[in-house]
């Protein structure tokens, strides 16, 4: 078993600051209301479009290797340059070998979870690259050293107050001002010299048409256009799962995306990407990275169905109270819970039973995947596999035999019942003085077994 920290203990680190927790609880909750307010103003179609996304992306899973083969060769004929990688390792070399084919050291970097995935700003580092992001919440963690803490908005754990003291250190902003219009305009001014100066940008992808050939890149800020089009190097990293048939399809998954996402209509910038311009260069990189194995496990396969909003992050009140680093994963939230194992059972065994099993992720999520049950079924199959500690499995299986006997269920009810007479009265004898000073019931004075038998009714 792994001695790095788990779900447990990173979230009782970001429990220590309680006043933060509300907070980031709040905010969250905040937008997970935007989410309902904007699904209510298309009540009489939100239902069928999530319907109809789920649909759709059943149809892609059932027939992914002909929609990436037409996608390939769509992609070919629009000039585009198509890399395939297995995992992160060849995803990553991929793109340092496009780096030094290009004869530079230097790159501008939109959001992209794949990345994150592939830790690729670390292997580029390592390699004497220079990435910078340049989403201005994935900017403010990269100038924190921090990985993001959501896959929408990745420093939703940073305060205004905060991010004002860190641009004072990096960025020369004034010491103390925390003004975001000062702030926005201060990375605006500090990225537009990496814009202009670098030769190489890199996009992640939210939607691959198999039938032209194209993708889709959204984005709230307009840093992947601006990066692009500036560049004469296009790196596009997408993985497998984020193919669509057809372009009439778009308008079904962004109409649902930033709505459940943040509460938007939709991005401000949904930018198609189809062939390099003149005199530059395309490449699209297709990356496994395990969604074959999680293609081939039929109880999680639906969870490839994820179109990276971030919804179920929102209303989990378990990731609203632990924060998105408890998850040591790039993924966070429900849905990473159930990604996450895919790829490293024994270093993610934790994440699935960091849940209540509330089934809101599963309620909000636009294409219907069934989160709850997936993170209940990765549960059962890690224990079988013997990946959870002792206390844990041991605990499991006492609750299985208790909830798979109507009469043991009954009689531990029983039980409980009278130890909660029982208890409180005993700890108001003991040295606690908090006890002490309250009025607690006291202990009956018969055994339990009398106790069960006269109640047993």
């Amino acid at each position: 078993m792994s001695t790095k920290p788990k779900h447990p203990e990173l979230s009782e680190r970001f429990n220590a600051d309680e006043p933060r927790v509300d907070w980031h609880d709040a905010t969250l909750w905040w937008i997970r209301q935007k989410r309902d307010i904007a699904a209510h103003t298309l009540y009489e179609d939100w239902e069928s479009l999530r319907d109809t996304a789920s649909a759709i992306k059943d149809n892609v899973l059932g027939n992914l290797a002909d929609y990436l083969e037409s996608f390939e060769r769509q992609a070919t004929a629009n000039g585009a340059i198509v890399h395939w990688a297995a995992d992160a390792a060849e995803h990553n070399q991929i793109v340092l070998s496009l780096l030094q084919q290009a004869g530079t050291k230097r790159m501008v970097k939109s959001k992209s979870m794949l990345t994150e995935e592939c830790h690729l700003n670390e292997y580029l580092a390592k390699n004497g690259i220079e990435v910078v992001d340049t989403d201005l919440g994935e900017r403010i963690v990269q100038l924190a050293d921090e990985p993001p803490s959501h896959i929408v908005m990745p420093c939703i754990h940073w305060k205004k107050e905060e991010i004002g003291e860190l641009f004072h250190q990096h960025l020369g902003t004034p010491k103390g001002n925390a003004d975001p219009q000062l702030l926005t305009e201060a990375a605006r001014q500090h990225l537009r010299d990496k814009f202009l100066s670098r030769r190489v940008a890199l996009t992640g992808v939210n939607f691959a048409v198999a039938e032209t050939g194209e993708f889709v890149v959204c984005t709230n800020e307009g840093n992947a256009d601006m990066g692009v089009h500036l560049a004469d190097v296009h790196i596009a990293c997408m993985g497998i799962e984020k193919i669509i048939p057809r372009r009439e399809h778009l308008g079904v998954f962004l109409r649902l995306l930033a709505r459940s996402a943040t509460g938007q209509p939709i991005t401000t910038y949904s930018s198609h990407f189809k062939s390099p311009r003149k005199g530059a260069q395309l490449h699209i990189v297709l990356v496994d990275n395990g969604r074959s194995q999680q293609l081939g496990r039929e109880a999680f396969r639906n969870s490839l169905k994820c179109i990276r909003c971030g919804a179920c992050m929102n209303t989990c009140p378990v990731y609203r109270r632990s924060g998105g680093h408890s998850y040591h994963n790039a993924v966070a939230g429900p849905i990473g819970a159930i990604l996450a194992p895919n790829l490293d059972m024994t270093k993610n065994a934790d994440l699935p039973f960091a849940s209540t099993l509330c089934g809101s992720c599963s309620n909000v999520c636009p294409v219907k995947i069934n989160i709850h049950e997936q993170l209940y079924e990765w549960r059962q199959e890690l224990t079988r596999q013997g990946k959870v500690d002792f206390g844990k499995k041991m605990g499991l299986k006492m609750m299985s035999s208790v909830l798979s006997s109507p009469m043991v269920y009954r009689s531990m009810g029983k039980m409980g019942r009278w130890a909660m007479r029982v208890i409180p009265g005993m700890v108001s004898n003991s040295f606690n003085p908090w006890f002490k000073q309250r009025e607690m019931p006291a202990a009956p004075k018969e055994s339990f077994r009398d106790w069960y038998l006269k109640n047993r009714s």
